[in-house]
C-alpha cells in the first residue's frame, strides 16, 4: 500500500509538470519609446515672396509749375528749375506706381523655453529684392515736359533693395508659431543713376536709407519627412509675415523728391516746395516663405 501511494504521487507530479509546460509563457512587457517633443529651438535659413506696396501717410504727390517751384539740387546750390510748360502746369503721381513684388532670403535663430508649449525668442536678418518700378506713372495738363526731366514718384521709386535686423518674440503651440517681431531697416538702390533718391535736399549722398520695422507672423513646422525636406533638416517650416517699413529715420527734414533733371553732371534731384513738409517713405510687405530649421528636435 505504502509503495501504491508513493508511485501515484510521482505520477501526479510528473503530469502536473508537464501541464505546466504546456502553457502559454507569458509574454514580456511593451517597451515604449516616447516620441520626442518638438521644440523651435535651433537656426535656420530659408527663402520667401510676396508683394510690397506704399504705405507712406502723404497724398497729393506731384506738383505744380510756378517760376520758382519746383527746384533742382546742383552742385552750386539750388535753383528753380522749369520742368513743365506753362507756369501753371501741374503733374500728379498714381499712387499705385509705388508697388510691386519682393523676394529675398532670411537666417535666423530661436530659443524656446520650454519644449512643446511654451515662450520662443530669437533673431532674424534677411536681404530683399523690391521692384516698386522705375517708370512712374503719372498725369499732367501741361502742353509740354521739359525733355530732360526725369519723372520719379518719391524715394520709394528709387529703391532696388531692403534689409531688416530683426527680435522675434511669440508662443508655440507644439509645431505651430505665432509671433510679433521689430527692429532695425536699411535700403539702398542700384548705382545707375536712379539713386538721385538718395542724395538729400543739402546735396549730400548716401549709399543706404535706415529706418525701423515692425511686423507680425505665424509660422508652422512639418514633419521630418516632409517630401520639402531636400536638407535633412530637423524640421521644415512654412511662415506667413507682415511687415511695415519705414525709413525715414534719418535725422534730417526731407522736401518730397519729384523728379531728376539730366545734367552733363549726371542726375540730379528735383524737388517740389509746394506743401513743403517730410516726405515720408513707408511701405508694407506682405509675403510667405520657406524655412529649414537645424538643431533640436
Amino acid at each position: 500500500m505504502k509503495k501504491l501511494v508513493t508511485s501515484l504521487a510521482a505520477f501526479t507530479a510528473l503530469t502536473a509538470a508537464a501541464s505546466a509546460a504546456d502553457l502559454p509563457r507569458r509574454a514580456p512587457p511593451p517597451v515604449f519609446t516616447p516620441v520626442p517633443v518638438f521644440t523651435w529651438t535651433g537656426a535656420y535659413f530659408g527663402i520667401n515672396a510676396g508683394y510690397g506696396f506704399d504705405a507712406s501717410s502723404n497724398s497729393g504727390r506731384g506738383f505744380v509749375q510756378t517760376p520758382g517751384n519746383p527746384v533742382v539740387v546742383t552742385p552750386a546750390g539750388i535753383a528753380p528749375y522749369q520742368a513743365l510748360l506753362p507756369n501753371g502746369s501741374s503733374l500728379a503721381y498714381s499712387n499705385d506706381s509705388r508697388e510691386g513684388f519682393t523676394g529675398g532670403g532670411q537666417i535666423g535663430y530661436n530659443w524656446q523655453l520650454s519644449p512643446g508649449n511654451g515662450a520662443v525668442i530669437g533673431f532674424e536678418a534677411d536681404a530683399q529684392y523690391l521692384d516698386f518700378g522705375r517708370r512712374a506713372r503719372f498725369a499732367t495738363n501741361a502742353a509740354l515736359i521739359n525733355p530732360t526731366f526725369v519723372p520719379i514718384n518719391g524715394t520709394l521709386n528709387t529703391i532696388d533693395f531692403f534689409g531688416t535686423v530683426r527680435g522675434r518674440l511669440g508662443y508655440a503651440f507644439d509645431r505651430t508659431l505665432v509671433y510679433a517681431t521689430g527692429g532695425f531697416a536699411y535700403a539702398t538702390g542700384t548705382d545707375d543713376g536712379a539713386r538721385v533718391g538718395f542724395q538729400n535736399f543739402a546735396g549730400r549722398r548716401n549709399d543706404f536709407k535706415t529706418g525701423w520695422t515692425v511686423g507680425g507672423g505665424i509660422e508652422y513646422a512639418l514633419p521630418t519627412d516632409s517630401f520639402l525636406n531636400f536638407f535633412r533638416s530637423s524640421a521644415v517650416t512654412l511662415k506667413v509675415e507682415g511687415l511695415y517699413v519705414n525709413l525715414d529715420n534719418n535725422g534730417r527734414a526731407q522736401l518730397p523728391l519729384v523728379g531728376a533733371a539730366v545734367t552733363g553732371a549726371g542726375l540730379l534731384p528735383v524737388y517740389s516746395l509746394t506743401n513743403a513738409r517730410r516726405d515720408e517713405n513707408a511701405f508694407a510687405v506682405v509675403r510667405a516663405g520657406l524655412n529649414y530649421k537645424f538643431g533640436s528636435y
